[in-house]
């Protein structure tokens, strides 16, 4: 019989690679809360119209990439409905907005989420079917002031101090306009001219993007067809004088943190549903890259008139989504995480004084500290062996120690050996495993 293995473009994360996970997710909690935002949950998935209303038909994501199925009716007064697993979550953040009705507060919502997306795209370093985003949305009624320009770079910033505090060596920010609606609109007529002529010596996909989709053409990576897409027009030279102001108050705001960013006249970003700022956070080569060529670490932009595009009250947003996956791959580069030790190993020396060996664990985990739990079948030798690889301590308990209360404590740093009172044991192992001892 085959040994059934995780699905193509999918995989396990496994100890001690799920603490920088848990690590990264943490300080973006921790990070995001300073600002104000509270966590919201969505399916993971949802009516199929909801990708294709606001991603867009001609995208990659909703064309080639979803996870798309009927669910058949469970009874004769149901109907099927195509269902799709989430292949992002703006989408889904801005249904519950409309469907919750939380623009009638009249204040700004700021919402992060943390978990699973699925996309069928070829999986390649640091990209799976299944894969992880971090991700937030400030959005409200345009009287609450959602169009800002300082609601832009509040996000930015705030990416910053994250990234920084997670210890990202280096970062760069890339930063475009891409105008209003209506300015996408003149652009998007302005490139479909201009590729008519020089399409066909392009790629296959940006032959068929040149038609349905030419905004794509400017994502392609295949080197061929750089120096193509580098004599096309720019999309700045399409913007009304509102959204080159609205960049400029975003830059200056920048500017006013110390922000440093530059603008990348190609940063069109792949969804449909993004408005005037665009922007990524990519390697900085000059600090190593961990991700190859394809090397952002997060992306976002501004949405102001999805919520209208999915039938909802109008309702400027801006949002970004990390890849985590690609962010574990970044700071696997930049430190060497530490395996996790508990802090305490407790070792009984014969099976009979298991009961008495839990007993004390349990002591130690209600004092707050971490506790692995050997077994009283073990021969000192291994059981030492064995504290060593998991703990930063141990605590022996032989017939001795159960007799006078007075404990053998081994820490491993410094090697040295101590005798405490089991009432206090946990006072004094608090202090021994402190990082200055």
């Amino acid at each position: 019989m085959s040994i059934l293995k995780a699905v193509r473009g999918t995989r396990d994360l496994l100890p001690p690679e799920t603490d920088l996970w848990n690590r990264i997710e943490a300080t973006a909690r921790a990070v995001f809360e300073r600002y104000n935002f509270r966590e919201i949950r969505t399916p993971i998935f949802e009516d199929t119209q909801l990708f294709s209303r606001s991603v867009g038909e001609e995208t990659d994501i909703v064309s080639k990439e979803m996870y798309t199925w009927e669910d058949r009716p469970r009874a004769q007064s149901e109907k099927a409905q195509s269902l799709t697993l989430r292949p992002e979550n703006t989408a889904g953040v801005v249904r519950a907005y409309i469907e919750h009705r939380l623009g009638e507060t009249g204040q700004i919502q700021k919402l992060y989420y943390i978990g699973p997306q699925f996309r069928r795209e070829r999986p390649q370093k640091g990209r799976y079917r299944q894969f992880f985003q971090i991700g937030a949305e400030v959005l409200g009624p345009p009287s609450a002031g959602s169009e800002s320009p300082l609601r832009d770079a509040e996000v930015l910033e705030m990416l910053a101090a994250f990234l920084n505090r997670l210890g990202i060596a280096g970062w760069k920010l890339k930063l475009n306009s891409v105008g209003s609606s209506e300015d996408r609109l003149r652009y998007v007529a302005t490139l479909r001219e201009a590729l008519a002529p020089v399409a066909a010596g392009m790629c296959e996909d940006c032959r068929r993007r040149a038609a349905s989709n030419p905004l794509r053409v400017l994502d392609c990576k295949v080197p061929e067809d750089q120096p193509i897409i580098a004599g096309l027009p720019r999309i700045w030279d399409s913007l009304d004088g509102a959204s080159r102001a609205h960049f400029a108050a975003v830059c200056a705001a920048l500017d006013a943190c110390g922000i440093t960013y530059e603008q990348d006249h190609r940063l069109v970003r792949g969804l449909d549903y993004y408005t005037r700022t665009t922007f990524e956070f990519v390697e900085d080569a000059s600090a190593g890259q961990a991700l190859g060529a394809q090397n952002a670490l997060l992306g976002g932009g501004r949405y102001d008139g999805l919520s209208e595009a999915i039938g909802g009250p109008s309702a400027p947003g801006i949002g970004f989504a990390i890849g985590e996956d690609r962010l574990v791959l970044a700071l696997q580069a930049f430190s060497q995480e530490k395996p996790q030790l508990a802090d305490v190993y407790v070792a009984p020396l014969g099976d009979e004084r298991n009961p008495a060996a839990l007993a004390l664990a349990r002591h130690l985990r209600d004092g707050g500290l971490s506790v692995e739990l050997g077994d009283g079948l073990f021969r000192m030798k291994k059981s030492l062996e064995t504290a060593d690889k998991q703990a930063r301590s141990v605590v022996i308990l032989g017939e001795d120690e159960l007799a006078s209360g007075i404990l053998t404590v081994k820490h491993f740093a410094t090697g040295k050996q101590f005798k405490i009172p089991r009432e206090r044991l946990v006072e004094e192992l608090a202090v021994l495993l402190t990082p200055s001892n």
